[in-house]
C-alpha cells in the first residue's frame, strides 16, 4: 500500500532533519581548516575540534535513543533541532578557539538525534518496509553531505566567513518549525520503555547477543576506518596530485550526489534481490578496495574513478546496516538498539582519525592500507550475520461498520 499524504509528511521532516545534521556537518570541512589555522591550533588542536563532534555524538546517541525510548521521539528530535541552532550560532560567531570547540561540542550532542530520527522511521514502517526507509535516510546523508561543502564555499566565498554558519541556523530553524507542526509522535505509549539513560550497557548488551555481535562488529570498524580515510584523504591528495581547496569540493559533491542517486533510488530494487546482508558484506569489501589502492594512484581521474566505486560501496552498505538492526531489534528497543548502532559507530568515527592520521605521519601507504584492512575484517565479521527474510505483506481486507459505535480511525500507512 502506498504511503498516505501525512505519512509522506512525516517521512519528508524525517528526510529534512537528517538532511540539515548533515548540511550542517559538510558545511564545516572546507573552513574548519581556516577557522582553526587562524586560531593558531596545531595539529593536535586541529584533530580535537574533528575527533570532539564524533565523541559528543557517540555520547549523545548513547543517551538519546533511550530517552527517546522512554518519552517518545518528538521531543528528544524538537529539542535537538534547537540546540542544533545554538551550536552552529556559536560557529557562526567564534572569535576564538575555544568558542570554536564549543560549537563543535554542542553540534556534536545535537547530531546524536541520528538514533531517534532512525527510531522514527522504524516506528512508521513495517519490517519489510524498514531498510527501505533507511535507505531514504542514507539519500539525506549523501545530499547533505554534497550540498554542504557547496554551501559553504559559496557562501563564504560571497557573503564572508560567518554565513556558512547562520545558513546551518537558518535550516536548523526551519527544520524546527517543519517538524512542530507536522511531526506527531510515532511511539505509541504502550510500547514505551524505562531505560537508565546514563547507562552505557545497552552498547555491551547488543555486542553480546550472538545477533547482534558480528553487526555491531561492523558498525564499529566501518566507520573507523571511513573517518580515517576521510582525515588523510586531503594531505594525500594534496601530496601527490597538488589537489586544494576546489578539487576536494568537487570530490565530496561527488561522493553526495552518487550517494543520493543510489540510496534514494536503486538501493530499494537491488536490496530487493539480494537482501541487505549481501549488501553490507559487498559494500564493506567495496570500501576496502577503494581505500587500499589510493596511495598507488598517480592522475587525479583514477582518484576520482575509485572515490566513485567507494560511494557506490558505502551506499549500499551503510542503509542495509542501518536496516538490519531496526529489523533484528524488538518492538520496544528499536530506539535503544539503534542507539547504541550509532553510539558505537560515533566511537569509531572519534578514534579513526588521530589513529589512521598518525600512521599517515609515518607511512601514507600503510595508513590507506590499514583501513582497507581494518574494512576487510569487517567484511569477514558481515559472513557471521544471521540473513533475514521478509514476510509478504498480506492485505487485511475491511472490516464491516458496526452500528451505532463509532470506529477508531484507520492506521495509516506504515505506522
Amino acid at each position: 500500500m502506498p504511503p498516505s499524504g501525512s505519512s509522506r509528511a512525516r517521512i519528508g521532516v524525517i528526510f529534512f532533519t537528517v538532511l540539515i545534521d548533515l548540511i550542517g556537518f559538510g558545511i564545516v570541512l572546507p573552513i574548519l581548516p581556516s577557522y582553526a589555522e587562524r586560531f593558531g591550533a596545531g595539529g593536535l588542536g586541529y584533530g580535537a575540534i574533528i575527533g570532539v563532534f564524533s565523541l559528543m555524538q557517540f555520547v549523545a546517541t548513547a543517551l538519546l535513543g533511550k530517552l527517546s525510548d522512554r518519552i517518545g521521539r518528538r521531543p528528544v528530535l524538537l529539542t535537538t533541532m534547537l540546540v542544533n541552532a545554538v551550536g552552529y550560532t556559536l560557529f557562526a560567531f567564534a572569535g576564538s578557539y575555544w568558542v570554536l570547540f564549543l560549537s563543535r561540542v554542542v553540534s556534536g550532542f545535537a547530531g546524536g538525534n541520528i538514533s531517534a530520527a532512525q527510531a522514527y522511521m522504524a516506528d512508521i514502517s513495517t519490517p519489510a518496509e524498514r531498510s527501505r526507509a533507511m535507505g531514504m535516510v542514507g539519500a539525506a546523508f549523501g545530499l547533505g553531505f554534497s550540498l554542504g561543502p557547496a554551501i559553504a564555499g559559496m557562501s563564504d566565498y560571497y557573503l564572508g566567513p560567518m554565513w556558512p554558519g547562520l545558513i546551518a541556523v537558518a535550516l536548523s530553524l526551519a527544520n524546527f518549525v517543519s517538524a512542530y507542526f507536522i511531526l506527531p509522535e510515532s511511539l505509541k505509549p504502550e510500547l514505551r520503555v524505562k531505560r537508565p539513560l546514563l547507562d552505557l550497557g545497552h552498547i555491551g548488551e547488543a555486542l553480546a547477543r550472538p545477533k547482534l555481535r558480528p553487526l555491531m562488529t561492523v558498525w564499529a570498524l566501518v566507520p573507523l576506518a571511513f573517518a580515517g580515510y576521510t582525515a588523510i584523504l586531503p594531505l594525500q591528495a594534496h601530496a601527490a596530485l597538488g589537489w586544494g581547496k576546489r578539487e576536494l569540493a568537487f570530490l565530496f559533491t561527488l561522493i553526495g550526489v552518487t550517494a543520493a542517486s543510489v540510496q534514494g533510488y536503486f538501493f530499494g530494487r537491488i536490496m530487493k534481490r539480494t537482501g541487505e546482508r549481501a549488501l553490507v558484506i559487498a559494500g564493506t569489501f567495496g570500501m576496502a578496495l577503494a581505500i587500499g589502492v589510493i596511495p598507488f594512484l598517480s592522475s587525479s581521474a583514477q582518484l576520482y574513478f575509485w572515490t566513485f566505486v567507494l560511494a557506490v560501496s558505502n551506499s549500499i552498505f551503510a542503509p542495509a546496516a542501518t536496516g538490519l538492526v531496526s529489523v533484528y531489534a524488538g518492538a520496544t528497543e528499536q530506539g535503544t538498539v539503534l542507539g547504541a548502532a550509532q553510539a558505537i559507530a560515533a566511537l569509531g568515527r572519534t578514534v579513526g582519525p588521530p589513529g589512521i592520521g598518525k600512521v599517515y605521519d609515518v607511512s601514507p601507504v600503510t595508513s590507506f592500507v590499514l583501513a582497507g584492512l581494518v574494512l576487510v575484517l569487517a567484511g569477514l565479521a558481515g559472513f557471521r550475520m544471521a540473513p533475514t527474510t521478509h514476510p509478504p505483506v498480506t492485505p487485511v481486507p475491511p472490516a464491516p461498520p458496526v452500528p451505532s459505535v463509532p470506529l477508531p480511525p484507520p492506521p495509516e500507512s506504515g505506522s
